[in-house]
Parts: C-alpha cells; sequence; structure tokens
C-alpha cells in the first residue's frame, strides 16, 4: 500500500511541476525577445535563452506526459540552479528563492525517483514489451 501512495505523491509532483514549467516556457515563448534582452542584462550569452526556454518547454510538456520524466525534472532542476544562482540569491530566501528552492527540491525528488505512474513512457515501454514477447511466442 506504501508504494501506491508513493507513485501517487510522484505523479502529483510530476503533474504541477510540469504545469508550472509549460507555462512558464510557453510565457517566454510569448515574450521572447523581451526574455532575450534580459539574459544579456545577466551578462549571459543569448544561446542561453533558447536554452532554458526549450528546457522550460519541452521539460514541462514532457513531465506532463510522462515521457522521460527523470530527465527532464533533471533539466528543470539545472534550469532553477541557474536562476537561484544569476537572479535571486543576492535577494535572500523570504521574498528571494524560496519559491525557486520549493520547485528545486521537486525536480530532485523527482529525478531520483521517477514517475510512472500513468505516464506515457510507461504505457509506450509495456506495448513495446508485449509486442516482443509476441515475436519470441
Amino acid at each position: 500500500m506504501a508504494n501506491r501512495y508513493f507513485e501517487w505523491s510522484m505523479f502529483v509532483l510530476r503533474i504541477v511541476l510540469g504545469i508550472i514549467f509549460l507555462a512558464h516556457g510557453l510565457q517566454k515563448i510569448s515574450g521572447f525577445e523581451g526574455i532575450v534582452k534580459f539574459f544579456g542584462s545577466l551578462g549571459l550569452p543569448v544561446i542561453m535563452a533558447y536554452i532554458v526556454t526549450t528546457i522550460e518547454t519541452v521539460g514541462g510538456a514532457f513531465l506532463i506526459l510522462g515521457l522521460f520524466p527523470r530527465l527532464a525534472a533533471t533539466g528543470i532542476g539545472f534550469v532553477l540552479l541557474g536562476a537561484i544562482m544569476t537572479v535571486k540569491l543576492d535577494k535572500g530566501l523570504v521574498g528571494g528563492y524560496e519559491f525557486e528552492l520549493s520547485l528545486l527540491s521537486a525536480a530532485v525528488a523527482l529525478a531520483l525517483s521517477g514517475s510512472q505512474f500513468l505516464s506515457l513512457g510507461n504505457y509506450i515501454s509495456s506495448f513495446q514489451t508485449s509486442s516482443a514477447r509476441k515475436k519470441i511466442s
């Protein structure tokens, strides 16, 4: 029974983190010119705006769908570390990087544990396994 609660917990983390990052990625896409300028004002190369936007958008969608959840969560974790280190750290914990830190903890939990419950990746994997069994028979 405890395993079922674990899977539900990871599922909730995966979906919520996915929704948050898909929304952030889509928001960046809609105002991408401003994002490029913002990254430039931080002294970051322009390519980082593309990388971060892609990780947020694709990573968020992959988490929602359950495709490569560990990889998506790892990418999102690196984006969060970057945000904390470049933008939020000097503002302190409260009112600064507390939100990013909580999202980072969810990303680390997913990167370490994964989430296969109600995932497209698990469905594809089970479909391929059953197809392979049929070919052997």
